[in-house]
């Protein structure tokens, strides 16, 4: 049997001080909020947990989010930069990149056997006190050190 709770809903929604599509009831116990007539009824009701307040349906930005990753990809190509590289990319991670390439190159050579211990050592000093300024650098230095 369908029981229209229709008022039962606008006097709870009234009550609790909220709109109508937010009021809840409990699916078991809908005879017992059929049965509520007064104001008095349905607040014993909220109180034994049977009628409750939903969430606030709130605005989804899920579709906004996907909308924004799409246009930050959008217009990066090479045409429209301006500046240094170091405008776009932070001079720290420039250097740290820089750095890291340096010290793995030094680092294969050794395991190659190409340069020894104190050649290497030499050689990462020099890149970590900022003597060396990119990989083709030092790869000059290295073939110096090798001719000497």
């Amino acid at each position: 049997m369908v029981i229209n709770i229709r008022k039962k809903r606008e006097l709870a929604a009234r009550i609790l001080g909220v709109g109508i599509n937010r009021v809840k009831f409990e699916p078991d116990k809908l005879d017992d909020v059929a049965d509520s007539i007064t104001r008095e009824n349905i607040r014993s009701l909220i109180k034994k947990g049977v009628i409750w307040t939903g969430k606030p349906a709130g605005t989804s930005r899920s579709r906004a989010k996907a909308k924004h990753t799409i246009r930050r990809k959008h217009g990066t190509g090479p045409g429209s930069k301006k500046g240094k590289r170091s405008t776009r990319v932070g001079k720290k991670k420039v250097y740290i990149q820089k750095v890291r390439s340096m010290r793995y190159h030094l680092k294969v050579l050794k395991d190659r056997s190409d340069i020894n211990r104190e050649t290497f050592w030499m050689l990462y000093k020099k890149v970590n006190g900022g003597q060396v300024r990119s990989l083709a650098h030092l790869r000059d230095l290295v073939k110096e050190t090798k001719l000497h």
